[in-house]
């Protein structure tokens, strides 16, 4: 049964409209694996004798064994971001004699050929091999440690399926596993409670009793039984339409009257956002990335460095605004021709969406106020990169946006999803965050800091004073590209 899925698979593959495309795709991260596969096997094979030589008087494997919480750490970061969920379209399997288990089973276990887990053999057994054949380990306890060791790399991959699927499902859900490594990090950190080291104990424990490689293997179970469970449960064509309807928010955002003109199409997105994963993470990503000043601003070695400061300063005030605000008209695209064929404003439109991302910067300024720990300074800094997100990033990211003709799908995974990014998203980026830096950093440098913050500030001021003037620019430019952007987002497809 397991041969006849891989069948159908491959001729799913082959038959595809996108067969071109993601071939050509497949082949750039064919170059990428083989890239990153010379660079573990090199790891594996040169690991052993740096340490060795870096640090004569400790054991190689113990200091591998107290950083590998980290490196697990690592591992699930980098898979969460981006291993995708296993899948697989049941709609076919649903009219045969086919078992869910059978199929369920069929998905797990094809993920256990994934790249993400052959990657850490590269430098598991070429690390054991030397700790055994040039230096003399014993092999049986090297045997243990290697397995046990790649069993939890596979328990790492079984737990990020948990994980992204309660993603997926709630932001909500992630909550108290945010909460407890948050926890675990800062009892880390203080020293109360070193869990890197008693983490790497375990391992060398593990390495004096090979046979205790059975628990992971345990632990490996039961998230693969967890997986199977769930996914069984799932296993149905109508479970996810059940959930959609109980999500579908009917509030009446009355209280937008009151921005007159605009309120229609200013209901409109605030509706999208709550009502949709990918627009609704922007909110949450906004919140969590507000942390992001914590890692420069205590940290000595950025206090002469100004420009920096403001550079984290516009990060933090405009994360909402570039996260939104580079996707317009995007995120309108499965009605954008509907919007376009009505007796609809363009100048309204685009007021609305400027506005909304001008209150995002505000209120992300307000909750950057706590920053004042660290300085008068810093507040004054991020005030003048609000002002100048306001002024001149805002219209910048809307003129970008006439570029935009790809359409983004709203209800699929926020994660990773890269729908919707072109040529014109990653280019954007460039002048929105190094520009105001760069300027900031040659005024500061040949005349002073204070005409330098003077500089940035005005020049968000003369933004604002032109926004009439600039919307009215971004209008017509809108217009002309009509026809262009609703083709765009007819080829869902491609």
């Amino acid at each position: 049964m397991f041969s006849k899925f891989l069948w159908l698979e491959w001729k799913s593959f082959t038959r595809s409209a996108s067969f071109g495309k993601s071939l050509g795709l497949k082949i750039l991260m064919i170059f990428l694996a083989l890239y990153f596969s010379a660079m573990f096997l090199f790891l594996g094979v040169a690991l052993f004798p740096l340490l060795k030589e870096s640090f004569p008087e400790q054991d190689p494997l113990a200091i591998v064994n107290r950083f590998a919480l980290t490196y697990i750490g690592f591992e699930f970061i980098f898979r969460f971001m981006l291993q995708s969920l296993p899948v697989m379209n049941i709609k076919p399997l649903m009219v045969i004699p086919v078992s869910k288990k059978k199929a369920v089973n069929y998905i797990l276990l094809k993920s256990l050929y994934s790249f993400y887990n052959i990657l850490p053999l590269l430098w598991i057994i070429p690390f054991g091999l030397v700790s055994i054949l040039k230096y003399d380990y014993p092999a049986w306890n090297v045997l243990g440690w290697m397995l046990g060791f790649y069993a939890l790399v596979l328990c790492v991959n079984y737990f990020n399926f948990i994980v992204k699927k309660k993603f997926n499902e709630s932001l909500k859900q992630l909550i108290p596993v945010i909460i407890g490594v948050a926890i675990l990090g800062a009892l880390d950190y203080y020293g109360i409670f070193d869990i890197g080291s008693y983490f790497g104990s375990a391992l060398d424990y593990l390495y004096d009793q090979p046979y205790l490689a059975v628990i992971p293997f345990i632990l490996l179970v039961i998230l693969y039984q967890w997986n199977l469970s769930d996914l069984r449960k799932k296993f149905y064509l109508d479970r996810d339409l059940k959930a959609k309807s109980k999500e579908v928010n009917t509030q009446d955002l009355g209280w937008t009257r009151k921005f007159g003109s605009i309120a229609p199409f200013l209901q409109l997105d605030i509706k999208l956002i709550l009502r949709n994963k990918r627009a609704k993470t922007t909110i949450f990503m906004s919140l969590l990335l507000l942390c992001y000043g914590l890692i420069f601003y205590p940290n000595d070695a950025y206090q002469d460095m100004p420009a920096f400061f403001l550079f984290v300063g516009v990060f933090m005030t405009g994360v909402f605004m570039m996260n939104f605000g580079q996707f317009v008209p995007s995120w309108d695209s499965s009605y954008y021709s509907m919007i376009m064929s009505q007796n609809i404003p363009m100048r309204q439109y685009l007021a609305s969406k400027m506005g909304l991302i001008t209150v995002s910067v505000v209120v992300l300024l307000i909750l950057t106020t706590p920053y004042i720990y660290f300085g008068w300074e810093v507040v004054l800094l991020n005030i003048t990169a609000a002002i100048y997100n306001i002024g001149v990033n805002v219209p910048m990211l809307i003129f970008a946006g006439s570029f935009n003709k790809k359409s983004i799908d709203l209800d699929k995974s926020p994660v990773m999803n890269y729908q919707g990014m072109g040529v014109s998203q990653w280019l954007v980026g460039i002048p929105v965050m190094a520009f105001p830096v760069f300027i900031f950093w040659l005024v500061n440098k040949f005349i002073s800091y204070e005409v330098a913050v003077g500089t940035i500030a005005g020049l968000g001021i003369i933004g604002i004073l032109m926004r009439p003037v600039l919307l009215t620019y971004l209008t017509q430019r809108y217009r002309r590209r009509k026809y262009v952007t609703i083709q765009g987002f007819k080829q869902k497809g491609e």
